[in-house]
């Protein structure tokens, strides 16, 4: 387990299981929002969807992750960072993360995804 992973669970005072720790691990290493499936190809152990969904559920409560649904109805989830907005191709539904600067926002942001054509897509 890596220290940011281990700082983590210390932080939000969640207890430590194997389970939770490999969710992190590929949550740390990724470049990108994930959604289930391609976290638990990335997975160092087996793990059934409840036992997934009830360990995301209890980092989103503690904030230590984000989620937002795309257009393929599909949640995607990340490490809290910072705000920022997702942008979705609609050609090629790549997801990307973007710093946005919200202004003055009352209230709490919890997503903002944009759409559109990635430069890759784009002709």
């Amino acid at each position: 387990m890596s220290e940011q992973i281990k700082t983590l669970f210390e932080e939000h005072d969640i207890k430590f299981t194997t389970a939770r720790s490999s969710i992190l691990e590929v949550l740390k290493e990724a470049h990108h929002p994930m959604n289930y499936e391609q976290i638990k190809e990335k997975m160092s152990i087996a793990m059934d969807k409840a036992t997934f969904y009830r360990n995301i559920a209890k980092f989103e409560e503690s904030g230590m992750v984000h989620k937002f649904e795309a257009d393929d109805r599909k949640w995607y989830f990340e490490l809290s960072s910072t705000t920022h907005a997702h942008f979705i191709c609609e050609h090629c539904h790549k997801i990307t993360c973007m710093e946005v600067d919200l202004g003055k926002v009352e209230g709490e942001v919890k997503s903002i995804v944009l759409k559109g054509t990635c430069k890759e897509c784009h002709i």
